[in-house]
């Protein structure tokens, strides 16, 4: 996913839109119709992501998870070419048609890659192999901002190919990705398919593994007792599921407003501040991705042994401690010659915090909270959500910025606070659970007093399922 507020890209695109308008009315583009221009391929990513997450879910329902992916790439490539010919045609129109079409390709991408990657995953592997989509998320971004300097495909002459190069992962995953099968958890609960499933199950898990995970999947094909996938409005209407929906909501927000924008914001003052020549800064901001890219990886590798909530938790409170000593740091940058220089560390351990915590487990979390016919609506709900405040921070933060000054600081490490202890207090550990021993463990936050009722009912729903197996095996 490439940033297109690289300053090189950016002056390349004004430049663009000035020389289009003056070829095609003989006239000179009014500066003000010209930052709305701007403004419109800036943020015409932001609607393009918003509906890619209305349709994402259900699109992994009708074309399986599998056939989703693969019918995304389409409009990945379809959006790469529009944006590759705009340049050369000189029409602008194709530029913001091509971003809104890689808005819609990321936005279904971050539904249902999750889920596909979530529902194969074996429990004890499956934070680890869900963060893959986080992983490969801050490389892209690593990679845009690597490739986009004006020594590589950021120059004048290259940036139309830059645009483009969002093709090469959709043509990678087009060539392999009909190599792998289809979530067994799909084929089985969904599609009633058990010999594809099995067939899939032994890809993915080994001819001699994989019965424990089948067991798995017919017990919550049994729990679900033929209920079809929901809508999303139908999830706020269903008792069952109101604090996973809760949760996953104030995460998804709690991610967006955490105050990300904020030190990608700051970043360059602080930069220039430490004493960083302007023209060296874009090299200096490949620090923040790679900082994103270790982060993700080593979030990777110890979300399995360490659990989700010791990790989010801790990203949230070491990125309030970071909030506070970079309000005051900023406050008095002038006082002392080494506060520069301490602001700078903050914008790297703050996200380093971001990448550890909320960067990467919120995603993985929505994928565990809910069961098989929850779980697209839930990720079209989180991805809605998702987008809408990627939107709005993007509107409201120059405003929030030029009241409150380097205090906005003050209002991500509240929020930060608030959505720490909100964690602390409702969420359970997933680590090591199927998908139904976590649903288990919300029944008594979503029906209180009843929560007894229901367990006695789920213990002999449980105990016929496991007669049902043994007869079956």
């Amino acid at each position: 996913m490439l940033h297109i507020h690289h300053s090189f890209l950016l002056q390349h695109i004004h430049k663009f839109l000035n020389e289009t308008w003056s070829s095609r009315y003989q006239k000179e583009l009014n500066p003000d119709l010209l930052t709305f221009l701007w403004s419109v391929i800036a943020s015409i990513f932001s609607l393009g992501g918003l509906c890619g997450a209305l349709i994402g879910g259900s699109m992994a329902i009708r074309l399986g998870r599998k056939g989703a992916l693969l019918m995304n790439n389409l409009i990945a490539i379809l959006a790469s070419i529009l944006m590759g010919i705009s340049f050369p045609t000189g029409l602008f129109e194709l530029l913001i048609a091509g971003r809104f079409l890689i808005g819609i390709n990321s936005g279904v991408g971050l539904c249902v890659q999750p889920l596909y990657i979530g529902e194969f995953a074996p429990k004890h592997l499956r934070g680890g192999l869900a963060m893959g989509t986080s992983i490969f998320l801050t490389g892209g971004i690593l990679t845009g901002q690597i490739i986009g300097l004006r020594e590589l495909l950021g120059g004048e002459k290259h940036w139309p190919l830059l645009l483009s190069s969002s093709c090469i992962p959709a043509l990678a995953q087009l060539l392999f990705l009909p190599w792998f099968p289809e979530s067994p958890r799909y084929l089985l609960i969904d599609r009633g398919d058990e010999l594809s499933c099995a067939k899939a199950l032994k890809r993915f898990h080994g001819s001699s593994e994989y019965r424990r995970e089948m067991e798995d999947i017919q017990r919550e094909r049994f729990a679900l007792d033929g209920e079809k996938p929901k809508k999303p409005w139908q999830l706020f209407t269903d008792r069952g599921v109101r604090w996973q929906l809760i949760t996953v909501i104030v995460m998804t927000m709690g991610q967006q407003l955490s105050g990300i924008n904020a030190i990608y914001f700051y970043a360059t003052y602080v930069f220039e501040q430490a004493g960083i020549l302007a023209e060296k800064i874009p090299y200096v901001t490949l620090g923040t991705g790679v900082c994103e890219c270790l982060t993700a990886l080593s979030c990777g590798l110890l979300i399995d042994y360490v659990g989700r909530r010791c990790l989010i938790i801790g990203g949230y409170l070491l990125m309030t401690l970071w909030c506070t000593v970079l309000t005051f740091s900023l406050t008095y940058q002038e006082l002392y010659s080494w506060m520069p220089y301490l602001s700078m560390a903050c914008v790297f351990a703050f996200i380093l915090s971001f990448g550890l915590g909320p960067g990467g487990i919120t995603n993985t979390l929505t994928a565990e909270l809910f069961v098989q016919s929850s779980r697209p609506a839930a990720y079209m709900i989180a991805g809605t959500v998702s987008w809408i405040s990627f939107f709005t921070v993007g509107m409201l933060f120059p405003f929030i910025v030029n009241g409150l000054k380097q205090y906005c600081f003050v209002v991500f490490l509240l929020e930060c606070l608030f959505v720490a202890a909100f964690i602390f207090l409702i969420i359970p550990e997933t680590k090591n659970k199927s998908f139904l021993e976590i649903k288990k463990e919300f029944h008594k936050l979503n029906f209180g007093r009843n929560a007894r009722k229901k367990e006695t009912e789920l213990y002999e729903r449980r105990q016929l399922q496991d007669e049902f197996l043994k007869i079956s095996a």
